[in-house]
This record gives structure tokens, C-alpha cells and sequence, in this order.
């Protein structure tokens, strides 16, 4: 059963920028969900310049639910999952990011994890979008259970395009914080969780990731991510983060220099250029914040 005279129960919401290369797979993994409740996909256009629209106009017969709102406003991601949350209907919301594909009965176990829990995470498959290189250097950090945060050590949190939330906790938290265009989703796990909201895990539920799978991808998120890190830490240490030594940051980059001739070698490249806009991420995070957390 899909959006219909009842009461919608279940959004899914996706934020799209130039998703016309991926959210065809995307959508047609959600229509091939079974699910004995209504539910409808919220698409929140975030200025897309691509047949975006066009890909997705073509599924208006097989999800029923489907709606496309503008989210030109804002550039984005953010931006873009608040707007497709504001427009949704239901009483529970789970996202997915453009490039993924949800597994089988996905819906099912997202959904009917949310009628016992407020707040849930599915789990992360990397095999089956992936070239077996991408792998090798990324671990997957979500498949037996919840991320760990390790710097420095915090709350448990998850990958935004695997959360599910019920509605009154997303408005709660204040939605996705659009001043973090990374890591916003990290931001809204630890304001659920420090609001007294527990984050479950649901390993029925998979989502197929898909990784970087370029070197200038790779590395462009990996700086992103380290800028955003430092960002998140001024944030949150005041609230029961604990300190970094700036001692321990620059024994952090004495191993990378020792790491740098790897670059000439393609086994270990990726996993080099990944540490390296790391740590040139923290740097420039450093610099913005006024922190000495390298």
C-alpha cells in the first residue's frame, strides 16, 4: 500500500542535486518495497541543472506517492532534507541520498522499526555498488552496528542517508543544522541522542552505498569531513566531548609524512590521499574555528 486516503505513515525523503546519473536506480529500488502501510517519497530538488526531474517524472506510475518540491532557496544538502521534511506527511521520515539504493524489505524493516523506536539506523552494505578497489581502503563502519566516534571519543552516530526519525524528534532536534553542508547528519544524531532519544540500530534494514571512486572524490570528501570534524568539536566540548591536545594532532601528521611515499604505489594511494585531506581538512577546521585540534 502506498500514499492513499489514509493517513500517510512513512516519508522518504531524498535530496536531489544533479542526481540524474543515479536516482533512476534509487527509485526503482523503492518501488519494488512492500510495505501494509501508506507511505510516499518526497524527491527536494536542490537547484538541479540535469534531467533530474525528467528521470524522476518517468516513476510517477510505479510510486504512486511520488512528489517533487523545489528547494532552490539554499544550496545544500541540508537545506534540501529540511525542505523535503517540511512538505512530507508522514508521521515517521527515513532519507536516502541520491547515489545509494535501498535493499530488500528496506521499507518494511525501516518502518516497522519506527513504530517501536523514535530513532533508527539501517544498515550499511559497501559490496554490491562498489569496484572492489573502494573497499579495500574504506571499512565499512556501519554494518554490524552503529558508528563509533573516535575523535575524540563521543556518542554513537550514523550516515544521514540511513537514519529514520519520527517527525516530533526531527522538529525537536531542529532538523539538520544547514550551516554543516557535512557531517550535519553526526550534528543531528548527538542532538537526538543528548535530547534523551536513543539511536537504535536496525540491521534488517540495508542500504546499498555507494563510495568515491575517484582520487580527486576521494579526497575532496575526506577534507570535508576533517573541516566539518573541527567544526563539530567546538560544538560539542563544552557538552561532554573530551579535549584534543594539539600534541596528539601533530603526532597525527608526523605519521602521515611517513606515509607519503605510499603515493607512488596504487595499493596504498587511495587510503594515503584519504589521510591526507583528512588532516589538510582539520587544518583549514583549525584555522575557521580558532582551535588548536589539528
Amino acid at each position: 500500500m502506498r500514499n492513499g486516503s489514509s493517513r500517510v505513515k512513512f516519508s522518504v525523503v531524498i535530496p536531489c542535486y544533479n542526481g540524474a546519473d543515479t536516482i533512476g536506480n534509487l527509485l526503482e529500488s523503492l518501488s519494488k518495497q512492500v510495505w501494509d502501510k501508506p507511505w510516499e517519497v518526497i524527491v527536494a530538488d536542490n537547484r538541479s541543472t540535469d534531467d533530474s526531474r525528467a528521470v524522476i517524472e518517468s516513476f510517477r506510475d510505479r510510486l504512486p506517492g511520488l512528489r517533487v518540491v523545489d528547494a532552490f532557496e539554499r544550496q545544500g544538502q541540508p537545506y534540501a532534507l529540511n525542505t523535503g521534511v517540511r512538505a512530507s506527511r508522514g508521521e515517521s521520515v527515513a532519507f536516502c541520498d541520491v547515489d545509494d539504493e535501498t535493499g530488500e524489505g528496506w521499507l518494511a524493516a525501516m518502518g516497522n522499526a519506527l513504530e517501536k523506536h523514535d530513532f533508527v539506523a539501517a544498515r550499511f552494505d559497501f559490496e554490491k555498488l562498489n569496484p572492489a578497489w573502494t573497499i579495500r581502503y574504506r571499512p565499512n563502519p556501519q554494518k554490524d552496528g552503529l558508528q563509533q566516534y573516535k575523535n575524540p571519543p563521543f556518542l554513537p552516530h550514523a550516515g544521514g542517508g540511513s537514519l529514520g526519525v519520527k517527525r516530533f524528534l526531527f522538529d525537536l532536534a531542529g532538523g539538520f543544522d544547514e550551516d554543516f553542508p557535512a557531517l550535519h547528519d553526526t550534528d543531528f544524531c548527538w542532538k537526538a541522542q543528548l535530547a534523551g532519544y536513543e539511536l537504535h540500530f536496525v540491521p534488517e534494514a540495508v542500504m546499498h552505498i555507494r563510495l568515491r571512486d575517484t582520487l580527486g572524490g576521494l579526497f575532496r570528501q575526506a577534507s570535508y569531513y576533517g573541516e566539518y570534524n573541527v567544526k563539530l568539536y567546538t560544538r560539542y566540548r563544552s557538552m561532554g566531548m573530551p579535549e584534543l591536545s594539539w600534541r596528539a594532532g601533530a603526532r597525527q601528521w608526523k605519521r602521515l609524512l611517513r606515509r607519503l611515499p605510499g603515493l607512488r604505489h596504487a595499493s596504498e594511494r587511495p587510503q594515503v590521499i584519504r589521510s591526507l585531506g583528512w588532516r589538510l581538512g582539520r587544518l583549514k577546521g583549525c584555522i575557521k574555528y580558532r582551535t588548536t585540534a589539528l
